[in-house]
């Protein structure tokens, strides 16, 4: 099937940083693919893309079950859209003592944010590499570079986003696909609502970042083919920190930020 018109297929595009970075798409050009679990939500975010006269495919489907990512690439294969850019952005936490939380739900996140972003990249990605173009962006996270004491199972799996990210660049040298990560620190979106997470210090005290900045970074590091980009220089600096302190001291630190605001309270 001939097709002129660019495509992005976007995780998460009905808030937040995802929200963000299918507003740069549209202003671009790009056609959208946006993928979510509510349909309502969907639609309501569809309308408003379409303001950017692109067309928005939406694909009821939720990632929290692996093969939701399998049927949303043969629905593509069905309709005969070719995805240009892929991102990888629906993910979710949970915060607490790991003794303590739902291990089903941890175990469904896991899906979600290692699982699905897997077989959605390695099957876009195959067609990526045999027709030399594409591009992908993964959301890691600055949680990617330091252990993560009350949210342990969230920042285990940007660790491995993170790294997967590396590897599978690596791999793809010289075919034409570009893979990108963005590494957000803690913004001002949903996720600690979700996370069960808003009287913790890190929301409670510290200065979220803009969600609108964050995916310009993001999205301005993928048109330029960079490895990947860490959102904002406080975010920069504890990266680096991260870098030469030893794993247990970084543990200790990333305790004290994402501990309670009264740490004897029950979480």
């Amino acid at each position: 099937m001939s097709q002129q018109k660019k495509y992005a297929l976007i995780t998460g595009a009905t808030s937040g940083i995802g929200h963000e970075l299918a507003r740069l798409f549209a202003r671009d050009g790009y056609h959208l693919v946006i993928v979510g679990r509510d349909e309502a939500t969907l639609q309501h975010t569809a309308t408003e893309l379409k303001a950017f006269s692109i067309d928005v495919i939406t694909i009821n489907k939720d990632l929290f079950h692996p093969q939701s990512a399998f049927e949303v690439y043969e629905e593509m294969i069905h309709k005969g859209i070719r995805i240009d850019v892929l991102v990888n952005d629906a993910g979710q936490g949970l915060y607490g003592k790991f003794i303590e939380t739902d291990i089903e739900r941890e175990l469904a996140i896991i899906d979600l944010n290692i699982s699905s972003l897997v077989i959605l990249t390695k099957q876009f990605v195959k067609d990526m590499v045999a027709r030399g173009y594409g591009k992908v962006l993964n959301l890691s996270s600055i949680a990617s570079k330091a252990p993560g004491p009350y949210q342990s199972v969230y920042h285990g799996t940007k660790a491995f986003v993170q790294s997967f990210t590396e590897a599978i660049r690596s791999e793809l040298k010289d075919t034409g696909v570009v893979i990108t990560a963005l590494l957000p620190g803690a913004t001002d979106t949903d996720f600690f609502n979700k996370a069960g997470m808003t009287e913790s210090k890190v929301v409670q005290e510290g200065k979220l970042d803009d969600a609108a900045k964050v995916a310009k970074d993001g999205y301005e590091a993928l048109m330029a083919g960079k490895d990947m980009v860490v959102s904002g220089f406080h975010n920069k600096v504890n990266v680096a920190m991260s870098n030469v302190l030893p794993d247990s001291t970084v543990a200790d630190n990333m305790k004290k930020k994402q501990e309670p605001v009264n740490k004897y309270s029950s979480l």
